[in-house]
């Protein structure tokens, strides 16, 4: 079993945020042709998709996770979502639509960053959040309980479920990150004037929200890791380790389906050489 594979109950400040891997950039190379290889044959099988869904507190290296794990990937093969507030539009549907329909179709990666967790995640902290979407039993912050939140875990369980059933991996990663290294990381956007624009004093605000947003991911982690969808908790204190970490996660995952690209049809094959000699004589 994966050791970063939420399995059994957990306490999130048990698990490490640092882990150093040697000779990292050697290994996210190897792994970045492997997953490169592998969305190619699941393409071509047509049977699967894979949803990667990224959590993980501010500055925790989402972004550019993504850009240095799928780099070696087809650039038509992978679908990034990024989801922020609601649009209006979004909140005229159930919570999970936005989502649904951002789903990767069969062949292709898609990664969410950040995700449906959101939903029970930030919108715990805040709940105003939630009465804002203005559904019938969230009146008021008041009756937003742990029940309420539990019942949108289950649904979320069941979401997964049905997705899964229909021929789509699910990957989910928590990128854990120390409080002290998210300090070291808005320090650099301020004091780097290219970083600049990725700071927001909103940030700040947050992070004051540090330990009620660790109890929340406890929750979620606990409560939606299953055997058709488990969570993975990567340390990521460490940039590097935690990409080859997340990589070789998805790669082994993959590797398990051992995904067969079709064969030319019989018809086809024996005319092989007729098709050659086609070509050649032009």
């Amino acid at each position: 079993m994966n050791p970063y594979q939420v399995s059994n109950s957990i306490k999130l400040g048990d698990f490490s945020t640092s882990e150093i891997i040697e000779k990292g950039s050697k290994k996210l190379k190897k792994l970045n042709r492997q997953l490169s290889k592998l969305q190619d044959a699941m393409y071509a099988e047509g049977k699967y998709a894979v949803l990667v869904c990224l959590q993980g507190m501010d500055t925790s290296g989402k972004d550019s996770l993504i850009r240095e794990v799928f780099k070696e990937v087809n650039a038509q093969g992978v679908e990034v979502h990024s989801f922020k507030v609601p649009s209006e539009l979004e909140k005229k549907h159930d919570y999970l639509w936005r989502h649904y329909i951002a789903l990767p179709e069969r062949g292709k990666i898609g990664i969410f960053n950040r995700t449906h967790y959101e939903n029970v995640l930030v919108t715990r902290v805040h709940p105003e959040y939630i009465v804002s979407e203005n559904i019938p039993v969230a009146t008021s912050v008041d009756v937003l309980d742990d029940a309420f939140f539990d019942n949108r875990m289950e649904e979320i369980n069941n979401f997964e479920k049905h997705i899964v059933n229909n021929g789509t991996i699910i990957i989910k990663l928590f990128l854990h990150l120390s409080k002290d290294e998210q300090k070291n990381r808005l320090l650099r956007r301020l004091r780097l004037k290219e970083k600049n624009w990725k700071f927001s004093p909103g940030d700040l605000k947050e992070r004051k929200l540090w330990d009620e947003y660790q109890w929340c991911y406890q929750e979620l982690l606990n409560k939606t890791s299953t055997s058709y969808a488990p969570w993975y908790i990567i340390p990521s204190d460490d940039k590097l380790s935690s990409r080859v970490m997340v990589a070789q996660t998805i790669v082994d995952t993959l590797k398990k389906y051992n995904f067969k690209e079709p064969e030319l049809p019989e018809k086809y094959k024996v005319e092989i050489g007729n098709y050659k000699k086609q070509l050649e004589s032009e």
